[in-house]
């Protein structure tokens, strides 16, 4: 693809301006900010993975992966600023994540060490753990907000922290992996996933393209639950002092 020819693609960009426009919708200075961004972000992207696949440095393949995890944490914290800690709290779970991901993967030879491998699927690792960490801290403040009374009645029957936020914690964790669950019970039969169509693009051979996509929609799963789980078990001590009382001010939501 040329420059050319993306610039022709910029018609599905113009086409939701003047509905926006048409509709009154307001969404038209959003939508191109959002286009300009995209631009100018990928295509930054782009030529400094062709500098890091050029390279073949695995200090830059880590510098870019150590990046990934800034960004997702930056973005992520702004949905669990109650809770204290929370930024490391992100890191060590984006970490964890991609060290477990990565260990497998290229402890047993399933993908080579090298930057086309590590860093697309790093991407992929880190950004659905970031989405899975907003969502799970969305619903899980929501939910400890809503639920205070509950909270505090098996805190003074002598609960601990742990048994009182328990529906909690498994509520919200269920809510931000169910959408990951759902997605993959329909992979294939109501859409052709980003990866795969881009390999079958490229020409790959349509079997191997449906391997890789596999090996990652895996990925996708384990990451959903561990970062739901271990960033609920590392949030849910902050909201309790040192004599097992709530504190309420952690747990008021923006409603």
């Amino acid at each position: 693809m040329s420059y050319l020819t993306l610039a022709f693609s910029l018609i599905f960009v113009l086409i939701p301006l003047i509905l926006s426009k048409t509709l009154n919708l307001g969404l038209e200075k959003d939508t191109i900010i959002a286009t300009i961004r995209s631009i100018i972000q990928l295509l930054a992207v782009g030529y400094i993975l062709q500098f890091v696949f050029d390279s073949e440095s695995s200090i830059y393949i880590w510098l870019m992966v150590g990046l990934m995890i800034v960004a997702a944490t930056q973005n992520a914290r702004k949905k669990g600023t109650s809770i204290q800690g929370i930024t490391w709290k992100l890191v060590g779970t984006f970490i964890f994540v991609e060290v477990l991901t990565q260990s497998v993967l290229i402890g047993l030879g399933i993908t080579p060490p090298t930057a086309q491998y590590v860093i697309p699927i790093s991407g992929m690792v880190i950004g659905n753990s970031m989405v899975l960490g907003i969502l799970f801290l969305n619903r899980f403040t929501a939910e400890m907000d809503d639920k205070r009374n509950e909270t505090e009645l098996i805190l003074s029957l002598g609960g601990t922290p742990k048994q009182a936020v328990q529906r909690q914690l498994k509520t919200s964790i269920q809510a931000s992996i169910i959408p990951t669950i759902e997605s993959q019970k329909t992979i294939g039969l109501v859409q052709l996933p980003g990866m795969m169509s881009g390999q079958i693009i490229a020409g790959a051979d349509p079997v191997q393209a449906v391997l890789f996509q596999l090996l990652i929609l895996f990925l996708l799963l384990t990451t959903a639950v561990i970062t739901s789980a271990l960033l609920g078990f590392l949030s849910y001590p902050t909201l309790f002092n040192e004599r097992m009382q709530l504190l309420e001010e952690k747990i008021k939501t923006d409603s």
